[in-house]
């Protein structure tokens, strides 16, 4: 065990306290203890300098991890392996009421055959992992002292396993999302090169930060100073309650195919960047008592990042999607780094037929058991199904 002097180290610290010293640089390098994986020459005791240290106590990092999933899980089957949905293709016109125009001698023939036209989707792909464990039987009981100490090690290993697969669930259904933002932003503004989307905005994809400038006449606000500018946020807020209230009526332009597709309150899911929702907060409804009125609902799921955090969380990296999607019978890569926030129908993507198990092998020779966790999901988007997404640029 080391010991460290830290007396004149805390004197200095006492004075910087009570405000006889000014903040000065402090020594931290050997006072607080950061581990080490093995034993080494200071592990010995200070009497008799041979003996080796025991360990009092065993701590296990078991802290248990739940995944920021967006809301996608759906429903799961047993047998069958494909998704099928089926849906209209059109609204039925509408003809003359020849209840109110009987004529005389008429025939009115009533067996006329009026086909419907539906279509059916299709959805088989599924992707598929496993995670693998070995714990080994007489190694494992040597390291430690009791049954408990045991019992706790492989919990904590198994516990390493859940949050692996957490994690990596977490990852698919951002990639979901992040798909899907892609394909919008790709049948947007499919003459759009270089991904510069700055002089662009539609319905599926708003550009709120080109429409704030050009409604407000002298408004400048540019994407890395928006997100610190009230009324920039009070405008995006209300544009994004306006598409939530206009995806609640019947309509085709909020999903790529064009079909007639309404979304109630209930069945809507917002996703917002944390950088835009945190600003929003602190903003908005900060500073008015009916903040009712500027809030951006209960009903939404925050994330940190889109795909990743970059280095330093800047919202260039926070807000970026880089992927390639399936546009026009190739691919198209789509690069768009400020997105604020997604609007979707609960049909609209999700993750189904989520199958996890566990498989083992024990292994007599060597005396160590395998395990395998393995999980199945299929990820599916219907463009078809409402999607917006918000973005800055």
């Amino acid at each position: 065990m080391e010991i460290k002097q830290v007396a004149d180290l805390m004197n200095t610290v006492t004075k910087e306290i009570i405000g006889d010293s000014v903040v000065v640089n402090e020594d931290l390098s050997n006072v607080v203890d950061v581990g080490k994986a093995i034993f080494d020459n200071t592990t010995y005791d200070h009497f008799v300098k041979t003996l080796v240290d025991h360990i009092g106590r065993v701590m296990f990092v078991d802290r248990k991890y739940t995944g920021n999933t967006l809301s996608l899980y759906r429903d799961s089957w047993e047998y069958g392996a494909v998704l099928e949905k089926v849906y209209g293709l059109k609204l039925p016109e509408a003809t003359e009421n020849e209840t109110w125009e009987l004529e005389d001698g008429a025939s009115y023939d009533p067996n006329i055959f009026t086909k419907p036209e539906v279509a059916a989707k299709f959805f088989d792909k599924r992707v598929t992992l496993e995670i693998p464990l070995s714990i080994a039987d007489k190694q494992a009981k040597s390291a430690f002292s009791s049954a408990n100490q045991l019992n706790a090690f492989v919990s904590m290993l198994w516990n390493d396993v859940d949050k692996s697969s957490e994690v990596k669930m977490e990852g698919l259904a951002s990639r979901t999302v992040n798909s899907f933002i892609a394909s919008t932003i790709a049948n947007e503004f499919p003459s759009v090169s270089n991904n510069d989307y700055s002089a662009s905005t539609g319905v599926k994809a708003i550009n709120l930060l080109l429409e704030y400038n050009t409604l407000f006449s002298g408004a400048t606000t540019t994407k890395d100073k928006c997100l610190f500018n009230p009324e920039f946020i009070r405008y995006a807020t209300l544009r994004i309650s306006q598409t939530l209230s206009r995806m609640t009526r019947l309509n085709t332009l909020f999903n790529i195919g064009g079909i007639p597709r309404f979304t109630p309150t209930d069945k809507q899911h917002l996703v917002l960047l944390s950088d835009f929702a945190s600003a929003s907060k602190v903003y908005l409804q900060a500073d008015t008592f009916h903040d009712d009125l500027v809030r951006l609902g209960k009903g939404y799921t925050e994330v940190p990042y889109w795909q990743g955090s970059g280095t330093a969380y800047g919202l260039s990296s926070v807000g970026n999607v880089h992927a390639e999607v399936a546009y026009s019978g190739s691919t198209k890569e789509i690069n768009i780094s400020h997105v604020l926030g997604v609007a979707f129908d609960h049909d609209a993507c999700g993750m189904t037929n989520l199958d996890k198990r566990v498989t083992s092998n024990y292994n007599g020779k060597a005396e160590f058991t395998n395990f395998w966790n393995k999980q199945d999901v299929g990820l599916f988007r219907d463009e078809n199904e409402s999607f917006v997404v918000f973005f800055i640029a």
